[in-house]
């Protein structure tokens, strides 16, 4: 599943019979126009300019994307201290783990910053400003597109955006993303720091307190936090990690209150999330549920079965394969959870009630009736053409792709296509 590397913002106001969440994504370039009267009501008491602001430092200077939109992370400091979850940070706490300092086990606390440990490969991002560019490329797609037309044409127009406003001078980096199914664009444009350093982290027993399946789960006892610090170069700028490189200075850090929360206080959710199959039609769940969810359940508990009896075996094998256990755990829970609550909670049913609805409404005049028509019959005619290779495509994903030495020999085979192009070249080109 993709992520989508993007900021949204969601609100939940308590109630004395329970927790009302007002459910849906906003953009918070949007925030001054989509949904802020409201959210004043329920007892908001920044402004829209205070949330978002390209001119200004606000909430979103706060907030932080890691590692390209894996979890996301809040700054608590103005020297570059940052707070995530404990799993967002497993990855660090593991690879700087060995026999002789188990800090997944016993847990880290840097007391002074030259005790901190770098987090190899994992990047910090700043989100700089959006924008909509969807009229940039929806005026370039035609309705006579095939599919793979129209996802070049897309990804042509992407690049080209997100090559105008990158460049080595201002150091920024771009993504533009596709919403609604392909219906809108929208450029996030980053400023992402390199080096990231470990402060601290609970141990296991607190961080992971009822092991992954407690990740998908609520009500929550997990101790689930780590402590990050972002660094720069000696300019303020990303760099590469260095014991010269400094703190980074924000431009907006978050405060923390110890007074605790009553009754009825506003709280605000501000993140990357992942990815979001709302919009998937009756067919995309009937196979979801049926056959890709429960292939990928039963390979991922095999897989971790085989993890766990080696690692159980071996200290040292236990620490170098703990994040994997835990990658490969947490959406092992997911894809059960899900397929429970697909159930659970009618969505099929619920989907076709919304396909019947826009039956009615693309057959209830000429011009609606020649356009969408025919829109559903052709994607249950594409989900039926799919049907016969579902469980053999999520056994090549999950148990094929899903083994590290199969993966890389993936790769093997296109270097070795490379290497090979590549001295073909060399004899062909004419001696000087």
């Amino acid at each position: 599943m993709k992520k989508i590397s993007i900021i949204v913002l969601a609100f939940l106001l308590s109630a004395p019979f329970g927790l009302k969440a007002d459910e849906g994504m906003w953009l918070p370039m949007f925030i001054g126009r989509l949904n802020y009267a409201d959210m004043q009501q329920k007892g908001l008491q920044l402004t829209a300019e205070e949330i978002y602001s390209v001119n200004h430092s606000s909430l979103k200077d706060a907030i932080v994307m890691l590692s390209g939109g894996s979890c996301t992370a809040e700054i608590i400091s103005k020297e570059g201290l940052t707070l995530t979850n404990h799993h967002c940070a497993f990855g660090a706490i593991q690879a700087n783990s060995d026999t002789a300092h188990d800090y997944l086990t016993d847990g880290f606390w840097a007391y002074s910053k030259d005790q901190e440990l770098q987090a190899k490969g994992m990047t910090a991002s700043f989100l700089e400003r959006m924008e909509d560019v969807s009229e940039i490329i929806n005026s370039k797609l035609t309705d006579d597109m095939n599919d793979e037309t129209r996802r070049s044409t897309i990804k042509h127009l992407a690049d080209s955006i997100e090559a105008s406003v990158c460049t080595e001078e201002n150091g920024f980096n771009a993504d533009v993303k596709s919403f609604y199914e392909g219906n809108e664009f929208y450029l996030f444009v980053y400023t992402t720091y390199t080096d990231v350093r470990l402060v601290g982290a609970p141990p296991s027993s607190i961080g992971k307190y009822g092991g992954d399946t407690d990740n998908w789960m609520w009500p929550r006892h997990t101790g689930d936090f780590s402590i990050l610090r972002i660094y720069t170069d000696q300019n303020g700028k990303p760099g590469d990690y260095s014991i010269d490189n400094k703190p980074l200075v924000p431009k907006h850090s978050l405060p923390i209150s110890l007074d605790g929360v009553k009754a009825n206080d506003y709280a605000m959710v501000m993140g990357y999330p992942g990815s979001t199959d709302r919009y998937l039609t009756s067919f995309g769940v009937q196979q979801a549920v049926d056959l890709d969810q429960p292939a990928r359940i039963k390979i991922r508990g095999k897989k971790l079965e085989i993890y766990k009896k080696h690692m159980d075996a071996n200290a040292a094998t236990r620490i170098k394969y703990a994040s994997k256990y835990a990658g490969v755990s947490n959406y092992w829970k997911y894809f059960i959870g899900q397929s429970t609550q697909l159930k659970k909670n009618h969505v099929f049913e619920k989907k076709q009630a919304i396909e019947k609805d826009f039956a009615t409404w693309a057959n209830s005049n000429d011009a609606n009736k020649k356009k969408y028509g025919e829109a559903l019959n052709l994607i249950e005619s594409g989900y039926k053409s799919q049907t016969p290779y579902v469980l053999s495509s999520t056994y090549v994903s999950e148990a094929i792709f899903g083994s590290e030495v199969l993966y890389y020999s993936l790769y093997a085979g296109r270097l070795k296509r490379a290497l090979i192009a590549q001295s073909e070249a060399k004899k062909s080109k004419p001696s000087q």
